[in-house]
């Protein structure tokens, strides 16, 4: 789990991040401008921000220059290719231009932390016990055999866990773009995960849609 600061003045847009943030299990923190988010980063200490540029009080990008040091993403409307050249010039880890996929921001969350060791590498459900950096499986401390495409899958229903993701979605996140299988695969494997992990009542069918790792 994260301690994650969302600095966006708008809201909706605020409370709908800080769900999703909140639902795969990292701690949130809103603030609604420049200057409420230099004080909140003052009181506690804070793994990742997600900043608008064009905030009231100040702007995104004299905030940035404030905590730098601090993984972070830029989250904004602002689309130019100058805007996002001066925003990864100044250090930023990553710039990503509204409107967005939630699952694209959650996965960029993901990869940020892994790259600055902010993020848990280990995962534990109902004696399930993932190690994400040796991709090892064990169920009650026994290792369990689990193919790399497994694994991708299982990964990908952990980053995203309490969220419902269609086959489709799951074959672009663990078997990539350019697979061109069809969806059954996806229902293949969650069978098998389901029997080897014992996670039939955790790994739940979205009626029409696809499965949610339900924790």
């Amino acid at each position: 789990m994260a301690t994650i600061l969302i600095v966006e003045d708008e809201i909706p847009i605020n409370e709908l991040i800080k769900r999703n943030l909140q639902s795969v299990g990292h701690r949130c923190i809103s603030a609604f401008d420049g200057m409420e988010a230099m004080d909140e980063f003052a009181q506690q200490e804070i793994d990742l921000v997600l900043l608008d540029i064009m905030l009231p009080e100040i702007d995104g990008f004299e905030v940035f220059q404030q905590i730098q040091g601090t993984p972070t993403i830029f989250l904004t409307a602002r689309s130019s290719l100058s805007d996002k050249v001066k925003g990864l010039t100044l250090g930023a880890d990553d710039y990503l231009v509204k409107p967005f996929e939630m699952l694209e921001l959650l996965a960029r969350v993901e990869a940020l932390l892994r790259r600055t060791n902010k993020e848990k590498r280990n995962f534990e459900l109902d004696g399930v016990e993932i190690d994400f950096k040796s991709r090892q499986v064990f169920l009650h401390k026994n290792l369990v055999e689990c193919t790399p495409r497994e694994f991708d899958l299982l990964e990908v229903l952990v980053n995203n866990r309490n969220i419902a993701l269609s086959r489709d979605k799951l074959l672009e996140l663990a078997w990539g773009y350019d697979y061109m299988g069809d969806t059954r695969t996806v229902d293949v494997h969650i069978q098998k995960l389901r029997k080897k992990l014992k996670l039939e009542s955790r790994i739940k069918t979205v009626y029409k849609m696809g499965y949610r790792l339900e924790v």
